[in-house]
């Protein structure tokens, strides 16, 4: 079975994901088989396998890091929020239902089966497994029944690296509480703590390390810099949302209440000469080259949302002044003329749609989930996506419905059609649309002829190698910041009775 360690932190943000995803990296670099794990995510951004099955966007970076082919396994549980107290439950990939948090509370014992189930597959398929925890291990009023922090540590055995985050202050008492809240059994567990975040001399921060090694009884493994990778997150805190662009293209992103799967424009932000903005008034809409309305968990509050708050009528204004706009997943939904919620999947109803594509749709009971690929057939003003071949994954619980005129955007391979394109005016149900390099240059370069600039002021590259760059950084950071041949000891010495 494969030696394991946990990453905890104090708090939502701390930076888990991310250490998970350079301890991955560090190990694999090492020579060893290895994988990540989280018994259960909480995230509106999600991914589908090769198998259809849906998990949780940071255990597929994470997987990525490895080197290794993402798995539910890795994620058997995904909790995708539906409401302020509520969240649709997937597990092993698959949709279990809509759950009030009390309900799920109450149930979510009956789950350990298939966590310790997807943890063992892992285990004797991995020489390491590296496992994510959430929030905080110190939730005193969650700790009853926990199946993600300390529970699930004492399940699998594993030795615990707390991490506080310092850029937002009173890293000391955020370690040193949350030590102190937990059980002597679980304290046990703790092994180390790790700093992140930290801007500035390490060697002023050294005395206060001493200080808390003294009070918590535990060593500090190391302090990671505030790091400049460019790596996929999935948090709702994420810094993406506040980033102020400038560059040649213009893209404008409606920040949507339950906006999910924004990694979609991740390759988009990491291309040189173009800015992604995420905007949250018609005020900031401003004239942007291209609009893009992203996914959501609940397209009819959010389309409600857009209304309500003027950006709807901005966006219109501007598709009726040729400002190309796409939508992607719910966002395509958003552009029909009118959306259904027959089967009462966000509540039941009917909502007239922007009424920009020449489409309707309806929610259907069953979540759609499948890996795709195809080819743009899309004509019009969309002469440079012509003939592009693209991939991605679907999942959505809409079936969209087009005018028997109106046109597909594109052909896929097992022979269905998806999206449709009217005008600068295009939608698709395709995650991962923009992260083809051809599909990507093709928009790109759309968007330059409109403008009259010189598409080779914009660097083209391959998102793939880049993301792999990426990682190496990362795992740099960590061997340069973090005592390894002490972590390494954890690993081998594991958790005695």
């Amino acid at each position: 079975m494969a030696k394991v360690i946990m990453v905890q932190g104090t708090m939502s943000n701390a930076g888990k994901s991310l250490l998970v995803a350079g301890l991955c990296r560090v190990f694999r670099q090492d020579g060893y088989r290895v994988a990540p794990f989280k018994s259960q995510n909480m995230a509106l951004n999600s991914f589908i396998t090769r198998e259809g099955l849906e998990m949780g966007r940071a255990q597929v970076v994470q997987a990525e890091a490895c080197g290794v082919e993402p798995s539910v396994l890795m994620n058997p549980i995904l909790l995708k929020p539906v409401t302020d107290v509520g969240s649709q439950v997937i597990v092993n990939g698959e949709v279990l239902g809509n759950m009030s948090a009390v309900e799920y509370f109450a149930m979510k014992r009956t789950l350990i089966p298939d966590i310790m189930r997807a943890y063992n597959t892992l285990a004797e398929q991995n020489d390491i497994i590296v496992i994510e925890g959430a929030g905080s291990p110190a939730e005193i009023n969650l700790k009853t029944d926990d199946i993600v922090n300390m529970g699930l540590a004492k399940m699998v055995k594993a030795p615990v690296l707390l991490v506080g985050d310092i850029d937002r202050g009173g890293v000391f008492a955020q370690l040193y509480g949350t030590i102190a809240l937990l059980e002597e059994e679980e304290k046990r567990l703790v092994k180390g703590t790790i700093i992140n975040k930290f801007r500035g001399d390490v060697e002023i921060l050294r005395p206060g390390l001493k200080m808390l090694e003294d009070l918590t009884g535990k060593p500090v493994i190391g302090a990671l810099p505030y790091l400049k990778v460019d790596i996929e997150d999935e948090d709702s805190l994420t810094e993406r949302f506040a980033r102020k662009v400038s560059a040649k293209l213009d893209i404008a992103v409606p920040r949507l209440p339950h906006i999910s799967n924004f990694t979609d424009f991740s390759a988009l932000e990491a291309t040189t000469g173009v800015g992604v903005r995420y905007v949250s008034s018609a005020r900031q809409l401003g004239n942007p080259d291209l609009i893009i309305l992203p996914g959501t968990k609940s397209t009819i509050a959010d389309l409600l949302w857009l209304r309500q708050c003027g950006l709807e009528a901005a966006i219109k204004k501007r598709a009726a002044n040729g400002t190309p706009i796409c939508g992607i997943c719910g966002g395509y939904q958003m552009l029909g003329r009118r959306i259904t919620d027959s089967c009462g999947a966000e509540g039941g109803g009917s909502v007239d749609g922007m009424g920009l594509l020449p489409m309707e749709t309806d929610f259907a009971a069953e979540k759609h989930r499948t890996r795709v690929s195809g080819k743009v057939m899309a004509g019009g003003e969309l002469t440079e996506l012509v003939g592009v071949e693209l991939e991605g994954y679907e999942i959505h619980m809409g079936e969209t419905t087009l005018d028997p005129d109106a046109r597909y955007l594109v052909q896929l391979d097992n022979g269905h059609r998806d999206g449709c394109v009217s005008g600068h005016v295009w939608g698709s149900y395709l995650h991962g649309f923009f992260d083809t390099e051809s599909c990507r240059r093709a928009v790109l370069s759309m968007l330059c002829r409109r403008k009259g600039i010189d598409e080779s002021e914009l660097t083209t590259f391959d998102y793939a190698a880049y993301k792999e760059q990426q990682y190496d950084l990362l795992a740099d950071a960590v061997r340069g910041n973090l005592d390894m041949a002490m972590i390494y000891r954890i690993l081998e010495e594991g958790v005695t009775e």
